[in-house]
Formats: C-alpha cells, structure tokens, sequence
C-alpha cells in the first residue's frame, strides 16, 4: 500500500490514516501507531525533559555507572561572569556538551565539571559605572567593601548564566562548579604565583607594556583588541651635532605617529643594511616646512615617498650610502635648550624597515617594546615621563599636566615653533584598544611584575609541549607556537582592586622581593582560612611574622591579571578534585584563546610543572550573522539564545551549531534557523516512522541477519559502516561530519528509499512473514543505533523518542552507551551492488515524476515501465524484486537498445527508461495494479497477497 503524494518525500508517513477502499480493510493492515507527534513543541517539552534528568539526577546515575572506567576530562574554560549569555557562549557550551556526550556513550567516565571567571577588570569595571551613576568615588570606598560588591556582581550573573546553560540542556556539576573566588581556589592561585617566585622565574623590571589610562592598567595581549584610529602623524628633523662631513650640521628626518611619545625620545633607529640618501632641497611646494637649501637625510627607497609627503618639489641627491655608516653620529634633541639638553645617538636596530615611514625611527624606550629592546641593549635611559592617567608627569618639560591623548597637536605645535617640525599628517590604522572601556592604549613604562620566558627555559618548554599536544584543527599548533616563540615576558601584576593579590614584599632599600618559605606558609594558610580579602583586610606583620620587620618591606597591593587566576585552573580544579584528573583530556574554546586561556594555561602549568595542562585542543570559530558579519547591538544584528530557545527550543539551536563546520566561523539568521527547523523535522519524521512501525514489536519476531532479505542485509551493512564513521568521528571531534553521515543516511538511503519502498510490507504483509518480520528487526536496530547517535546532538528529542517507546532498560537515553554493532555486517560487496540498484532505481523515479506531473499517472503503482539496461545491470536488476524497489506494479527490464525518446539522465547515461501502464486491476488493499485481482475466490478486490494476509488475520482473530 503506498501513497502517491510522498513517494520521493522525506516524510514516509506524511498522509497515512485516509485510505479509500471498496470495502473497509483498515482493520487488516498494520497501520503505524505512535504517540510520538509529529509537531515536536520543542519550548513546551524541553523543560518537562530537563525536571525529569534533575528528579532522577541523571548527572549522577551517570557518574555512578561510570566508575572504574577510563576517564576523558574536558576542562572547562570559563564564562565571564558579567551578563546574560550571547550565542558565542551558547554555541561553546553545547559543543562542549556534545563533547561529554559523545565520550560518556563510547563507553568513558567523561565528568563535566563547569566553571566561571570572577575576577578581573570586565567585574571592576561595571562597579565603577555603578558607582560613578551614583555620584561615588570608588577611592573613598575601603577596598574590602569593594571586592564585596564585585564579587556579589559575579555571584549574581553566575547564577543566571548557569540557569542559562542548563537550559541548553548541558549535563555537568552545576552544584558545585568552580570558580576563582572561593578561598581554597585563591589559596592555590596564591600558591601557583609563590612557585614563580620561589623559582626565580618571577621578576620586577620597568618596562614599556599595554596600559589603559581610562581603567588606570597594565593590560594582557588578551585584553586588547584592535580598531581603526585616526592619528596625527609628524616628520621631524634631529639636527645632527656630531659627525662626520656630511652629516654634521645637516638632519636627520623621522617620521612617528605617536607625537606625545616626542618628550620620550632618547635615541635614532636605523637599519644597517639599508641603503640611505642625503638629499638637498631645490625647491617646495606653498606652505611646505622643508626649507630649499637645506640637506636631510632618509631611506633610499623611502625619498619620493617622504618628498611627496612633506612637498618637496625638487631635490638632489648629495650623499649616498649603507645605514652602517651613521654609527657613532649624534643629534640633538629637537627641544633642545628647552629642558630636553642630551644627546640623541643614532644606533643600530634590527626592526627598521623600509615598508613606511622616513628609514629612521624615532626611539623613545618608554613607550615601545622594540624601543626598549635597543634602550636596554644600548644602557639608554627609560624614563618615565606618563603617570598612570595619562598625564605627563610634573617633571617633563613644556608638557607638564597634559593628557597624552590631547598631546599631539600642542607637540607638533611646538616642534614647528623651534623649526623641528617638517610636516603633519593624518593617518587611519589598526591601533590597540581595551576591550572593555574601548579606549585607545598606550605603551607606558611602568615597574611592573613579570614572568620571565627565558628563565627555567619557560620559551623553550611550551614550544616542546606545543608539538606533544593535538591540536584540532591541525593549523592550531602553528598560530599557538608563532605567538609563544615571539612573546615578550609575561606582565603579572595589576593596579586593579578586584582579583587574587599579588602576595608580595618589596625590600624598601634591596627592591627585591622578600623569598622566604615561612612567610608563604602563612600567606597560604591565610588565605586558605579567610579568602584573598585577607591580604587586603589584614597588617604585613600577621603575614611576616616575627622574624622580618614590617618597616623593612612594602606590602603590594597590585593583583594578578586574571589570565593568571583562569591559567591557573588546572591547579585549583583539576588536581584537587577525585573525579577529574590531569592534564586534561581536552581544552575546547573559541580560536581566539590561542592568546588567552590556551597561552595563559601553557605557560602557567609549564612553569610550574614542566608540561602542558591538557592533551589536546579544540578550536572553534566565532558567530557572525547571516551576512557574515560580527554580531552588535548597533547594527541590530543579534541573534539571542535565549529567543531562539523560546521560539524553536533548545534542539535546534544544538542542531544549528554541528550542521555547519564549527572549526570556521559560524553564520546565524532567521533564514539559517529555518533551515535547521527544517532538517530537524526529517530527522524527528524518520523517527516517527519507525516508532510507529514498531507498535506491539514482539523478541520472537526477530530475524537474524542471515536470514533477512538482500535489501534488509543492504541496511546492516550500512548501518555498521556508519557505526564506524560516528565512532571516528567522535574520537577527532569531527561532529560536524557525524551529523552529515547520520542526515544524510536517514533522509536519503532511510527515509527516501529503504523505508518508502518497505511501507507496504509493513503496513500489508501478514505478520509472520519474513519480509516483514526482517523490517521490523532493522527498524528495531535502527532505533537503537539513531537514538544513541543523535543523543548528544538532539538530547531532548532522542530522549523523548526513547521515552515514548519505553521498551529499554535504561530509563533515559542518556544512560547508554552506543550500541555496539557486529562487524560481519559489513559487507562492501553488498554496498557497491546496491549502491548500482539504486543508480538504476534514480532513472526509473525521475522518468516516473514527469508522468506524474503530467497527469498520465496518478500514482506510481499504476506504473509499469520498461528499463533498458547493459547486460550486468539487466542481472542484477532481474536477481531482485526491481518492481518492488522503484514501488511500481511491474517492470520490464531488456538489453535491447532504447528509443530515442526513453528518459534519461545526466550522469547516469546507460539507463534508460520507457514508462507505461500496469496491466490489472488496482488492489484496493495495498493499491497496486495486478493481473491477479479479481481472480481470487471471495476476494474479487484484492492482488492474491493481500487476499492470503485479510485470511491470516480473519483466522487470527478468529
């Protein structure tokens, strides 16, 4: 029995349930019954599912069953505690899940234990909006009482993300999460920065780094993100005071576009290998500041570029030669005789390049991290000429008191007053900005706290851990390795309030930090009894004790950056609980924690251990919209989870997060999720049928493969080779591929071809037949492998699907492992004759839709076509019931050349088909068109099948 309108649709039970008959034969067919719906109510549902995992406490039935296995641990990187959940966040926490998942049901012990970020500048910052609303100084306030305030913040958003999380129906500890507030995690963040110290790999040193005059910070490389910015740029001539003829009395020209830096400048780059040019000017532009006369001197292959930029009209070249040749020469500062009386040497620089400015870089030590390489290897001075605000200290000359930012024009201004100035510019570039207040950075020497990469070879420990660990994607390693092999040390310490401190004392006279065992004990005991606010709270005698004297040593009150507090979670999480283990099996967060959680965890656990944190590293994209572009409030572009979950349900949006390859950046959009929704609804409808088909399925029906037919073989042969597939799979990660081979498996080999082709002999065969009773067996295995394997990805529908059928001895499917499935069912002979069947069998259906569609058939059993193949396709088309696969009433297949007007296709150009009529008449119990009906005693409207299955249930019922 088949219904004409869903032959070649993905729904095989679309239209079932109204069936014109002559006489009522409903009663006789084994019609599907089930009470799973086809509209699945996804945000009405998910919630009942999420009440039952908690009432029977699925996490730790899971747990429990587990114990004794091999353990796979994904560590968790951790959320920033500061507001709702966006769908970046969403999308890492159900990959993760999917993660846990998939290696909990291949048979491990895979604990999920989730966290969060609680400390740091994003919490601080949000408190300091608060207070500056409401009039208040966040200095007037002890900074005890201020942690308080940040840390009930981060509590606060804690609870709503976890609420948010579990709703995306995410398994894991969600009672006992970790988090870097609690005293015993500080105790051990307190006690990973002590080791550093202890070792020596910790050091104070002043040095350029990024700060934030805004948030009054150092910042980390992860905290810094880049946007276009309008600078002033300037040319300055440096008068040169000492040197050889030419150099001596002429200038040399730098270009900067950073003017504020000027007062800063204490020396000249140039490039020794480069070639350079003294240039004499011979005529300008109106307006220029170049003077005809006068002699400069830039880069050979930077003159036309410089001459057009600054309006020199005509010049010529007076002095050529290698960049070497400046060694020993010496300028004079531009303000010089007005507080700025030294020497500006020019000096060798390996970073001078040719591809922008003058050949020569204005090198000011204090403000760039290439500037105080040269300072430091040429005993320059490194002045500190910025305070923590921005302003320019009391002490520098002309600029005293002014924001750096507001700088540029007042420098430029005098330089062109003294006659230094050459010309002034504007240019768009990337320039560093923090991502939290969003403001423009700037380099600035501080005394800081940093970890040396050099020292105990920390460099050279992570690149070799680098190459031991998996990166997934494989281009992982290399983007990692590039950043750890060129990263300058690492700026531990913070002028923030809200974090772990920096439990440190610095000799009032040494400057050295004080290295004493005891005194860390005390720190630690401390801090492990009352929390971080201890340090803050308590005097430096309670920590020193009785052998050091308080007025010896400065107590700091920096904390640590907070990539040191997450770096450290290996620590405080992984080696303190029993059911986790180190290093972690897996670190899974987007690409962008190359620099962050991935580079700060390397560095932290290989200083102190000597190996990485984790065995491996996943690697996602970011969330961009349809269009592809980055997500904002202000383009109205955002796409919220918490919508999507209201509207559709949470599967959905776990659907829409493997059906795309996740590795590269991941497009959302109404459009998009209406795709997903669709795909969804064909993978629920498979499943639908074979719930419905397996109404009353009795063990004793059960066919061992041997004894199935070739088709149902066909299946089992499929279904072991993708059992394979998923397991490969999931080993690499590669969910993206799982979900492909599983849609695609049941939408066109089940769904639009196995299952529409068994249809009628489920719903007319008699019941104890082997055909049937083979499609029952494959529809039961089936079941059982889709519902394990789609588990993970949809794990509110495969639960509800389980539950529905209510026939395992698990109470959830989340209990399960995947089925194990034997391999004598692979069968790659059988795939290859099948895979020709159906070949053929996609000629016969396409020459029958254009009957269809044009009305000469009404359905394809009234169809009996004539199929014209070679001479192996024509033996294997008659070695199988070919009329029954392309769901015909008949068909006759010949070796004989086809007529010119048989259809065909494309690519399958050496079948052809010939459509025609069945001859009979139509069954009115399975629908097809036979010779036989009529014919049978007492059933003069039923096909000879049909008339024996109505006796065997007659004889049943009776």
């Amino acid at each position: 029995m088949h219904d004409p309108g869903i032959a070649q649709t993905d729904n095989p039970i679309a239209n079932d349930g109204h069936i014109p008959m002559t006489k009522d034969y409903k009663a006789t067919l084994f019609l599907p019954q089930t009470d799973f719906p086809m509209k699945a109510g996804l945000p009405q549902r998910e919630p009942e599912f999420l009440a039952r995992w908690y009432e029977m406490d699925l996490y730790r039935r899971l747990r429990e069953q587990a114990k004794g296995r091999e353990q796979f641990i994904l560590h968790d990187g951790p959320p920033y505690a500061n507001g709702n959940i966006h769908m970046g966040t969403a999308m890492n926490k159900v990959l993760k899940d999917v993660v846990v998942r998939t290696q909990q049901m291949l048979g491990k012990d895979s604990n999920y234990v989730p966290g969060w970020d609680c400390h740091g500048l994003p919490i601080e910052w949000k408190i300091e909006e608060q207070y500056r609303a409401a009039g208040k100084n966040k200095d007037d306030v002890p900074v005890v009482e201020f942690r308080q305030e940040c840390r009930q913040f981060a509590l606060h958003w804690l609870d709503v993300q976890r609420e948010e999380f579990k709703r995306l129906g995410v398994i894991g500890d969600w009672d006992n999460p970790y988090m870097p507030i609690r005293p015993d995690s500080e105790k051990v963040i307190v006690g990973e920065l002590l080791k550093f110290l202890m070792n020596g790999g910790l050091y104070r040193g002043a040095k350029p780094v990024m700060w934030s005059v805004v948030e009054k910070t150092a910042l980390a490389e992860a905290e810094i993100e880049y946007h276009d910015h309008t600078s002033t740029t300037i040319h300055v001539r440096f008068p040169v005071v000492k040197g050889p003829a030419p150099f001596a009395g002429n200038s040399i020209v730098i270009w900067t576009t950073t003017p504020w830096t000027m007062p800063g400048n204490r020396a000249i780059a140039f490039g020794p290998e480069l070639d350079y040019v003294g240039i004499e000017v011979a005529a300008v532009k109106e307006g220029a500041l170049a003077r005809v006369g006068e002699t400069l001197f830039v880069a050979a292959a930077l003159r036309e570029a410089v001459e057009a930029e600054v309006g020199i009209m005509a010049s010529k070249i007076v002095w050529e030669g290698p960049g070497s040749a400046f060694e020993g020469v010496v300028c004079h500062h531009p303000f010089h005789g007005h507080g700025y009386d030294f020497d500006v040497p020019l000096l060798p620089g390996e970073h001078v390049t040719v591809e922008q400015g003058t050949g020569f870089v204005h090198t000011a030590p204090g403000h760039g991290e290439e500037d105080y390489v040269v300072g430091m290897q040429f005993g320059l001075e490194v002045p500190e000429t910025v305070d923590e605000g921005g302003l320019f200290m009391p002490h520098v000359p002309l600029f005293a008191g002014q924001h750096v930012f507001k700088a540029n024009g007042p420098v430029a201004d005098k330089l062109q007053e003294f006659g230094a100035l050459l010309h002034r510019g504007k240019l768009v570039h990337s320039y560093p900005h923090s991502w939290r207040s969003k403001a423009p950075l700037i380099f600035r020497n501080t005394p800081q706290w940093f970890v040396s990469m050099e020292t105990n070879d920390l460099r050279k420990t992570a690149l070799a851990e680098i190459d031991r660990v998996k990166w997934y994607p494989p281009q992982g390693r290399n983007r990692i390795h590039s950043m750890i092999e060129n990263r300058p040390d690492w700026v531990l310490s913070r002028q923030r309030s809200w974090g772990v401190p920096l439990t440190l004392f610095l000799g009032r006279e040494s400057r050295e930090p004080l290295r004493d065992p005891a005194v860390n004990e005390r720190i630690l005991e401390i801090i492990g009894a009352e929390g971080a606010d201890a340090w803050f709270s308590s005097p430096p005698e309670r920590f020193l004790g009785p052998d050091h004297d308080p007025a010896d040593w400065e107590m700091l009150t920096d904390t640590v950056d907070v990539w040191f507090d997450s770096g450290t979670s290996h620590a405080y999480v992984l080696e303190t609980r029993e059911d986790l283990k180190t290093p972690a099996s897996l670190y899974l967060e987007g690409s962008d924690q190359h620099r962050g959680w991935f580079h700060s965890s390397l560095l932290e656990s290989c200083g102190t251990r000597g190996r990485a944190p984790y065995e491996a590293v996943l690697t996602h994209g970011f969330v961009l919209d349809g269009d592809g572009r980055k997500m904002s409030k202000s383009l109205g572009n955002t796409v919220l989870p918490q919508e999507v979950i209201g509207q559709f349900g949470a599967d959905i949006l776990r659907l829409w997060v493997v059906a795309s390859d996740f590795t590269e950046d991941l497009r959302i959009s109404p459009e998009i999720l209406k795709s997903q929704v669709d795909s969804y609804r064909r993978l629920r409808n498979t499943l639908r049928f074979i719930l419905g088909n397996l109404a009353r399925f009795d063990e004793r029906e059960r066919l061992p493969a041997a004894e199935m037919p070739e088709l149902e073989r066909w299946v089992l042969s499929r279904l072991a080779a993708l059992d394979a597939q998923v397991r490969e799979a999931c080993e690499r990660f590669d969910f993206h591929q799982i979900f492909v081979s599983v849609y695609t498996f049941c939408t066109i080999e089940l769904s639009s071809f196995y299952l529409d082709i068994r249809k009628d002999a489920l719903y007319c065969d008699a019941a104890d037949s082997v055909r049937r009773r083979a499609a029952r067996t494959v529809l039961d295995t089936l079941f059982d492998s889709l519902t394990a394997w789609l588990a993970p990805i949809l794990c509110f529908t495969a639960e509800e699907a389980w539950q529905t059928r209510g026939t395992g001895p698990e109470e959830s499917v989340h209990l399960r492992l995947f089925p194990e499935l034997p391999a004598e069912w692979r069968d790659p002979a059988l795939d290859a004759r099948w895979e020709r069947i159906r070949r053929m069998r996609r000629v016969v259906t396409g020459a029958l839709e254009i009957e269809r569609r044009e009305k000469r058939i009404g359905a394809s059993l009234q169809a009996h076509p004539v199929v014209h193949l070679s001479a192996g396709d024509a033996a294997i088309a008659r070695s199988v019931d070919f009329a029954e696969l392309c769901i015909t009433s008949g068909v006759s297949v010949s070796e004989a050349a086809a007529p010119d007007d048989a259809f065909r296709i494309e690519d399958v150009d050496d079948v052809a088909v010939v459509p025609g009529l069945a001859e009979g008449s139509k069954c009115q119990r399975c629908w097809m068109v036979l010779p036989d009906v009529g014919t049978i005693a007492g059933h003069d409207d039923l096909c000879g099948r049909c008339a024996s299955a109505v006796e065997a249930a007659d004889t049943v019922a009776a």
